[in-house]
């Protein structure tokens, strides 16, 4: 069975029984703890490959209790420590693979100072704006700003990209040394220039008939925002005349 990061078993929220249960039924099982909890939440989890229930012939999911541990883990990670889907997914499958994995953080101290390290995270995953709020330690007035200057933008239902966090941070960061959020507005312009230049070029791939080749596009937008990161940093160091490590 999947341990807890802190070496429990669950929180209780899995069935003890061994039956299969609906989607309908974990739904209620997590609603105690995660009373925001929905079942298109959980289909997105599955499709994130963060959850494999059983299928019956006829299609209808059935979920094990240690699918429903799972999920439990996968929520607590998201709302306690604003973990892309991707580093949860790693970190649980090191754990189901007996590895003795540390948790992944957004942030660590390091000399008493807050230290971002990136995570990779994948497209999909989001943080409420209350999760927002907390894992950049800022208020509800600096975050309407930030989003007057287009530096934060929610999607339609309230919520944010999980890289809002990073980008957050950084604002935070860049704050401290007397650069305002306003002056940051060139540097979103350039990132929209350069999606709008990645997009152009995956455009064709994504309107293709074959899955196959639509599939590739994530891949390849992945690639070239890659590249586009590297160049736009490689030129910034050029620009000031100084080398990173």
């Amino acid at each position: 069975m999947l341990k807890t990061p802190s070496g429990g078993a669950g929180n209780g929220i899995a069935a003890t029984d061994g039956r299969l249960m609906s989607i309908g039924t974990v739904l209620n099982v997590l609603r105690d703890e995660f009373p925001d909890i929905t079942i298109s939440k959980i289909r997105f989890l599955e499709s994130e490959g963060l959850v494999e229930p059983q299928r019956t012939p006829s299609g209808y999911r059935k979920f094990s209790a240690q699918d429903v541990e799972r999920l439990g883990h996968v929520l607590r990670m998201q709302r306690d420590h604003y973990l892309p889907l991707k580093v949860i997914r790693e970190h649980l499958d090191a754990m189901e693979r007996g590895e003795a994995a540390p948790l992944p953080t957004v942030c660590r101290q390091r000399d008493g100072e807050t230290v971002l390290e990136p995570v990779e995270a994948p497209t999909a995953a989001r943080v409420g704006r209350a999760e927002l709020l907390v894992a950049a330690e800022i208020g509800e007035q600096e975050l309407a700003e930030w989003e007057s200057y287009g530096l934060i933008a929610p999607f339609p239902d309230g919520a944010y990209d999980a890289e809002a966090v990073t980008v957050a941070s950084l604002v935070v960061e860049l704050g401290r040394f007397g650069i305002e959020p306003r002056h940051l507005r060139v540097m979103k312009a350039a990132a929209d220039r350069e999606a709008g230049l990645v997009d152009q070029v995956v455009a064709p791939l994504r309107r293709h008939r074959n899955p196959q080749t639509r599939a590739h596009a994530e891949a390849r937008t992945k690639e070239l925002a890659g590249l586009a990161v590297k160049l736009h940093a490689a030129l910034v160091q050029t620009a000031l005349g100084v080398r990173l490590p």
